[in-house]
Parts: structure tokens; sequence; C-alpha cells
């Protein structure tokens, strides 16, 4: 016996169901001989008679009576499929996993998954936090759905919502917002209070707070783009930290506006830099998940979120 062809399995369901080639053929669209056809190719295939044809229709074998309680099951098995896809369509199931940067976290996310719980209730969100080389792997890996990331890009254009989305391989870059950097200074510091921007290289004899490599790697560029290269004392990951050092005077910092919205902190002074530097904040998924309806929905909150606080953090100082 050669392979069942499950295709017309389905259409000798159509058959057995309807008693005639003839009735079977309207029904399906297509001409009596084709229908014959396959049904021929069938009882070859299957190497023993399906049905006995008369007048008067067909009348199933006991081969072709047993055959076709698995054409049904086949039948039931790819309606069940449907309905499920179905589902997954419209997000009465699924699961979405999200993956952010600490700051990202705590400013764009927990409104995103509100907008996101009202859209699809019955939609399973987990979120993980991670630094962005971190989120990228999960997003390769498959282990992330959507990754919540941040490129410092030095000299590229402002990011614009929805627009200028880039192709790396497999992962589509979705750019959300610009988020700018701070100078974060002693409430009492010298340059403190200051309406125009202040230039970096009035802090080049400052002791400085650095934060992850990468933020680390950003600073020193950025600094020495302005002249010096920052005398950093002391390392951290977590703003809050951060923040406390300065405010106790031990040091300065550049810190991200989404940092700051974060975790707004008392005894420091925040200050707009004359270069305005900054990092792109934006979502990464893999191509082949870019229409997925959970991840499209996801995406448009978390851009709604933005464009809110893309405001916010234009006004910060």
């Amino acid at each position: 016996m050669t392979d069942l062809d499950p295709r017309r399995l389905l259409i000798f369901r159509e058959v057995a169901r309807l008693g005639s080639l003839s009735a079977a053929a309207a029904v399906l669209g297509w001409t009596q001989p084709a229908v014959g056809q396959h049904m021929r190719r069938l009882e070859r295939d299957a190497g023993i008679p399906l049905m006995l044809r008369s007048v008067r229709g067909i009348t199933l074998t006991e081969a072709g009576t047993a055959l076709l309680a698995h054409a049904d099951a086949l039948a039931a098995r790819l309606t069940a499929a449907e309905t499920e896809l179905q589902a997954f369509s419209s997000m009465e199931l699924g699961t979405l996993t999200l993956v952010a940067f600490p700051s990202a976290a705590a400013t764009l996310v927990p409104p995103a998954l509100g907008k996101l719980e009202a859209r699809a209730p019955a939609l399973e969100v987990r979120l993980t936090e991670a630094e962005p080389p971190q989120a990228r792997a999960l997003v390769i890996s498959g282990a992330a759905d959507l990754a919540l990331v941040f490129e410092h890009r030095a000299g590229s254009p402002p990011a614009v919502l929805g627009t200028d989305t880039e192709q790396e391989g497999d992962l589509v870059w979705l750019p959300l917002l610009d988020d700018p950097l701070r100078a974060v200074l002693p409430a009492r510091h010298r340059l403190a209070g200051r309406v125009r921007p202040i230039a970096l290289g009035d802090l080049a004899e400052e002791r400085w707070v650095a934060g992850c490599p990468r933020c680390e790697e950003n600073l020193v560029s950025t600094t020495q783009a302005a002249g010096f290269t920052p005398d950093v004392r002391h390392r951290t990951d977590d703003y809050v930290v951060a923040q406390r050092l300065v405010a106790e005077g031990l040091a300065v910092t550049l810190l991200p506006g989404l940092a700051l919205l974060a975790a707004p902190a008392k005894g420091v002074a925040v200050q707009a830099v004359r270069t305005s530097p900054k990092r792109q904040v934006g979502l990464l998924v893999r191509a082949e998940l870019r229409h997925n309806a959970a991840v499209v929905t996801a995406v448009e909150a978390l851009r709604a979120v933005a464009e809110r606080t893309a405001e916010r953090l234009v006004s910060l100082s």
C-alpha cells in the first residue's frame, strides 16, 4: 500500500456522505470525472475496493466504511486546527513573551501592558527584564517574542514613531523614541540650575559614576568627543544608587531620560547637555513574527505609550 493522500480522504468523505460522485462534485465545485479520478486513485493506493457504484449512487464496502471513520477523524482534526488557529489569531489563546531593559520595564511597559490587557484579556503576557545584548539573544533563540532595547547610535537621525524600520538578518528593528542623556549633578553644583544646556567639557575635572559596560563605553566615547576622558570612580547598573552617589556630592553622571522618569531622586540637578547625546529605544522582533496578531497589538500599545513618553522626555531638565 502506498501512502494515502489526505486530500483524497476528504474527497472520499464527501462522496460517502452525499452518496454520489455527482453530488460531491457539485459541493466541491469540481467536475464529476475529476472526482471519479481521485476516487479511483484512492482505491488504487488502498489496494482494495472502497465503494460499489450503481445508477443509484455509491455504496461503501466494508473497507470503505472503516476508512470513512478515519476520514471523519481527519476532518474533525482539521476543523479543530482551524478553530484553534483562529483563536490565536483573535488573541483568545496564546502567550506573548516580552523582554525589556530596566528603565523601559519601569516606564514604557506597565501602561502598554495595561492597554494590551484591555484589548486582549485572554492573552497570557510574560515580562522578563534583561539588558539589550541578552534581550537580543532571547529573541534570536525564540525564547522571547519581542524585545524592548536601546542602541547608542552616534550621528543617527531622530527616530520617528512607526517609521525607519530596519531588518538585519532574521531580526526587524522598530524604532520607538529617542531617549536623551542628561547630566546629573549634585543639587549645589556650580552648574546646577543653568537655563541653557551645559557643555560636557565643563565637567572634565569631575569624578564620574558609570553604568553598564555598554553605557560606560558610550560615556567614554561621548566625553572623549568633548575633549576629555572621564575619571570613573564608581560603577553601578542601579540608577537609584547612581543618583544617591551624585546627591552626596561624590560624583556626576550621565543618565538617560527614561531612568530619570523611572527613579526621580532628591538632591540632584538634571541638566541638558549642549551636544544632545541620546540613545534610540526600539523593538526587536523576528521577521516571521512581525505580523503575528499578539505582536502587532503589543507594538501598537508600546508605540502609543512611547509617543506620550517622548513628550515628557523633551521637557526633562
